[in-house]
């Protein structure tokens, strides 16, 4: 095999999980889980990734399949338990929830696990994400339920333990190491 052919190859490996995903999203969108609907993803995927060019994105080969289980099993607690506090924070006639604008730092350096976290950090009912700072790694969040400075800092110790299970189930070696020793937290 020619390197570049080998190089053309490792590149589609590379871009297959994305494609799969562009191919699931489809059938989700359509609610239909037929051949037709996988052929016509196929053609709307390889659409997609023609049309819209964008830059590779480097994952980290490793994918740890328990600590993703624990990370949707905590995800989906996380959203229950959201919505049951905004609902009664919603009803709640005798106090207003406060809110706060917090900065979180995030201990990787890694576009798409700072995506991952501020996309879980969005979904979990109660909090949402308004600004990025990517050169610092620094996720503003605007979050309900506050009244302390505890209540802020628990707020950022709950965004960066999703940091943590993010990368525990898909991030590096490297990133895993940050996130066990500490490091990188600013």
């Amino acid at each position: 095999m020619s390197p570049t052919a080998k190089a053309a190859a490792v590149a589609v490996w590379r871009q297959l999980p994305f494609f799969v995903w562009l191919v699931a999203l489809w059938m989700l969108l359509w609610g239909q889980f037929t051949v037709l609907a996988v052929v016509t993803g196929i053609v709307v995927a390889v659409f997609v990734t023609r049309v819209f060019r964008l830059p590779a994105v480097e994952l980290s080969g490793r994918v740890n399949l328990w600590y993703g289980a624990v990370f949707v099993v905590m995800f989906f607690l996380a959203v229950l338990r959201g919505s049951l506090l905004v609902a009664w924070q919603t009803i709640n006639p005798v106090r207003y929830p406060g809110t706060a604008i917090i900065a979180v730092p995030l201990r990787t350096d890694d576009d798409l696990i700072m995506t991952h976290v501020g996309v879980t950090a969005s979904l979990i009912p109660g909090s949402l994400i308004v600004d990025i700072d990517r050169d610092r790694r620094i996720l503003y969040l605007h979050v309900i339920g506050v009244d302390s400075d505890s209540d802020v800092a628990s707020q950022r110790e709950s965004v960066q333990r999703w940091e943590a299970r993010i990368v525990r189930a898909v991030g590096s070696r490297a990133q895993l190491e940050a996130i066990r020793s500490g490091g990188g937290t600013r």
